[in-house]
């Protein structure tokens, strides 16, 4: 009988794979085939103790019962090197619990991320006396919706587990695992103040990287809504999304849970990198290391800030009635609907400042089954940016459009290019200092290496139906089809101010680019007034 399939951690199929299924003093013996698929001549509804064993893969025991027509599937994780802190935001003084997947001995050490990598201490060297001990195992099934659940397994002795002290200084730090054979991984750790230390607060899009890391072989990008029934065998042959020139990336009326609990590779930043390289790679430039770019500027200009969790605003950990201005960077692209509407109570209410220095910009409602699970709502659409009728996003399909708060809101138009910004109004504030004239250009230089081109990119937002009706036109990017963001301020009868980017790309270019440099600087300084 078809008993299931072996898959790896992106579900892509596992062959020659052995496996030998153990009950009442009798062995079976099977190996996957070239699908993955396990076939052997087992007893439908009694357990097994199955032993798999993979070339690269090592060794796994779980004990399961073959079903008709209910295919198992078996999971192994490739030998190598990966970990994560758990929980993976905490505040200051607070303990996570280092999470570290390798089958040769490790040393693992912290650092804090800011204008400088400033190595903060060595964690220590770790092995154990059994042989690959600190090879970590995966849950069978489809585990992005519980979880991987790491050191959990043989970690029963209370001197196995492995818990790190948050530093008092909040920030971006990254642990560095390395082993003696050259292995190197690292992994981010967002630190908050015990209690405010600065009147500014910055938030790491968490909620994003949880939603683009496809760790266990689903993300909200690829099988968004469930797995398929079948692994994986080759990609361009299999998913939809390459033989199905009509797909809709999201069709489903329900999407299942994405737990934070897991692996994030896409934000792995290389041990010689430093904040004024470029960004190499496909993720890395909208994720965690374009992040800490910002993080560096802020430090170089001399800005005390916070650093919170998205996660840590939605749960309310952020006093945001403490902060005079709150940043978001990047690719801040999923919020909660609690989060969306206590930012825009703050500002228009209580004269926050929201500095939104990102695209794409919490476009899209995230609902937490709990503390460490989301679930995203994307609705069932035929468009990213135009969903519906007079709907200008996912979020809007639930909610009111976020460029009521923003100003802007993503559109399609300039996806995927990147160029600089031209200047629309060269005598407000913003431009200050900088020496730009109307009609000028600015924001050539960029770090971002997958979309290179400028400050205005990747993806981007324009001013839309539902903006405030005084929300400025500051500068355009000069991308092809009109698609350049739109760089907007606006404010609010209680002295709140909003400034909007509107572009990924947009802290690629902070470093590296004066003009982008003095524009943010003039708004971080006018908004900390008064």
């Amino acid at each position: 009988m078809l008993v299931g399939y072996v898959s790896d951690e992106r579900y892509v199929a596992i062959p020659e794979v052995l496996l030998e299924f153990e009950a009442d003093g009798a062995s079976i013996e099977a190996r996957s085939r070239a699908t993955g698929a396990v076939y052997a001549d087992v007893t439908p509804g009694r357990e097994y103790r199955v032993t798999l064993a993979g070339r690269d893969f090592g060794y796994k025991s779980v004990y399961m019962t073959p079903r008709e027509e209910e295919p198992y599937h078996f999971r192994l994780l490739r030998d190598g090197l990966l970990g994560y802190m758990w929980p993976k935001w905490v505040r200051s003084g607070e303990r996570s619990e280092f999470r570290v997947h390798a089958v040769e001995a490790y040393q693992l050490e912290l650092y804090r991320y800011g204008w400088k990598k400033e190595f903060v201490r060595n964690i220590g060297w770790y092995d154990e006396h059994g042989p690959r001990a600190t090879m970590q195992i995966t849950p069978d099934g489809d585990y992005t919706r519980t979880g991987v659940q790491w050191n959990t397994q043989g970690y029963t002795n209370p001197a196995h587990k492995q818990y790190i002290e948050a530093p008092e200084r909040s920030g971006l730090y990254y642990l560095h695992a390395s082993t003696e054979e050259g292995g190197f991984f690292s992994f981010p750790w967002i630190v908050a103040p015990a209690a405010p230390t600065a009147d500014v607060a910055v938030l790491a899009a968490n909620i994003n990287w949880n939603a683009y890391n496809n760790f266990g072989g689903r993300s909200n990008y690829i099988h968004t809504d469930e797995f398929p029934p079948t692994p994986t065998v080759n990609a361009r042959y299999d998913l939809k999304r390459y033989t199905d020139s009509e797909h809709r990336m999201y069709s489903a009326d329900d999407y299942a849970p994405l737990s934070f609990d897991r692996p994030e590779p896409i934000n792995h930043i290389p041990e010689d990198v430093e904040a004024t390289d470029t960004i190499r790679g496909r993720a890395a430039c909208h994720v965690a290391p374009a992040e800490w770019r910002f993080l560096a500027w802020m430090e170089r200009e001399g800005f005390g800030y916070d650093l919170y969790a998205e996660t840590q605003f939605h749960d309310g950990t952020l006093p945001l009635d403490r902060y005079r201005v709150l940043i978001t960077t990047t690719h801040p692209e999923y919020w909660s609907r609690d989060m969306y509407y206590r930012l825009k109570a703050w500002v228009f209410e209580s004269g926050g400042r929201l500095m939104y220095l990102g695209g794409n910009g919490l476009n899209c409602e995230v609902v937490f089954v709990d503390e460490y699970t989301m679930k995203v709502k994307n609705g069932n659409i035929d468009s990213l940016d135009r969903p519906g009728e007079g709907i200008e996003s996912r979020f809007h399909i639930y909610n009111e459009s976020e460029a009521n708060l923003l100003g802007v809101a993503f559109t399609r138009t300039g996806i995927m290019t990147s160029a600089p910004y031209r200047v629309i109004d060269a005598h407000h504030w913003v431009f200050d200092g900088t020496g730009v004239a109307e009609g000028d250009i600015f924001g050539e230089a960029s770090l971002h290496e997958r979309v290179p081109g400028g400050a205005s990119g990747h993806e981007t937002d324009k001013i839309t139906s539902s903006s405030p009706i005084n929300t400025h036109l500051l500068a355009k990017g000069t991308n092809v089809d009109d698609g350049g963001a739109e760089m907007v301020v606006h404010e609010t009868d209680s002295g709140g101010m909003v400034f909007s980017a509107g572009s990924i790309t947009y802290p690629s270019s902070i470093l590296v680019d004066d003009v982008v440099s003095k524009v943010t600087s003039n708004v971080l300084k006018r908004f900390l007034q008064g």
